[in-house]
């Protein structure tokens, strides 16, 4: 397909829920259905006035079992709900809650509605599942298929927000993190305007339809040694890089988990370690599971926007992003 969508036709245009509006993705996914000329409504917690003014927004609680029915598709005729729904935290109860069962809920309403497509935003981590969250977003991914409606299941690699925290501790001078050689973890980081493009062309593109879509940006991948040398060039001197063990991760998790057995935070607590560690050791590309690697190659590419642009225009300030220091994990 191309890695532009055009205006739809007046015969082609739709109306469409979407859920997740006010996050980043999410903004995107509205904005570029609204660019090719559909009708998008929103349900969002509170209004946003960083959505376009031409996307009408209804206020509800995703979390509530009877929001996207009562508060969303009011008994209105819809086309399709596209969902960048996620959990925050990726904890074990915020992931249940969100990426599995306000899903479903969703779902529920959907198909009650007589909504005839579904469009979700998922994650290519969930294809190499070893975290809670993952098999949340599974279970809804596999009762989505089982529906009955048209539906595509889009699985970014990384998004550009999640590789600029450390932009700010890099503009301060300090090091660039990376853990064990900086090289073993790849990713082809897709934009929210591409992946929001992506997205919309789901809604009309028989060939987005009825499958799982594994999607990056413009190649090639990039490693985390690679993102501590594209802003050595952008900034015009050498960014230094610190390495952290990965072995270091792994006692955090160890102790964690054993407080865990009498603690529920100390639990939740080594689930984060845990989701730390398999992004630090897990690449974000499509995984080959007959020859058991990731393959950078047969990871699709979709959109113009590059890494190295998002992070000239975030040190110049024409990106708004969090330069506020990130914790490692």
């Amino acid at each position: 397909m191309s890695d532009t969508v055009s205006p739809a036709p007046a015969a082609a245009r739709k109306r469409v829920l979407v859920l997740g509006a006010t996050g980043t993705a999410g903004r995107g996914a509205a904005r570029a259905l609204a660019v090719a000329g559909h009708e998008v409504v929103a349900l969002v917690r509170r209004v946003d006035p960083d959505l376009p003014g031409h996307v009408e927004q209804r206020v509800g609680n995703v979390t509530d079992p009877a929001a996207v029915a009562r508060d969303g598709l009011r008994g209105e005729a819809f086309d399709a709900v596209l969902s960048c729904l996620t959990s925050r935290s990726g904890g074990p109860k915020d992931a249940w809650a969100l990426d599995y069962q306000a899903q479903s809920d969703a779902l529920a309403a959907a198909r009650a509605g007589n909504v005839g497509q579904f469009i979700l935003l998922s994650a290519i981590c969930v294809q190499k599942p070893m975290l809670e969250f993952q098999r949340a977003k599974l279970a809804f991914e596999a009762e989505l298929i089982a529906s009955g409606l048209t539906w595509s299941i889009v699985r970014p690699t990384a998004f550009f927000k999640s590789l600029s925290g450390q932009l700010g501790r890099v503009k301060a001078g300090k090091p660039f993190l990376v853990f064990g050689d900086g090289t073993q973890t790849a990713c082809k980081p897709i934009s929210d305007g591409d992946l929001g493009r992506y997205l919309a062309a789901c809604l009309t593109d028989p060939d987005l339809q009825n499958r799982v879509l594994p999607v990056g940006g413009p190649g090639p991948a990039i490693t985390p040694l690679d993102q501590a040398a594209m802003l050595s060039d952008l900034m015009g001197r050498e960014v230094a890089v610190r390495r952290v063990p990965v072995a270091l991760m792994s006692a955090i998790i160890a102790v964690s988990s054993g407080l865990g057995r009498v603690s529920a935070g100390w639990a939740e607590r080594a689930e984060f370690a845990r989701i730390a560690r398999y992004y630090a050791t897990e690449s974000m590309l499509v995984w080959d599971e007959g020859a058991g690697r990731y393959d950078a190659d047969a990871t699709p590419e979709f959109g113009t926007e590059t890494l190295a642009q998002h992070y000239a225009g975030a040190l110049a300030g024409d990106v708004a992003v969090d330069l506020r220091e990130h914790a490692v994990f």
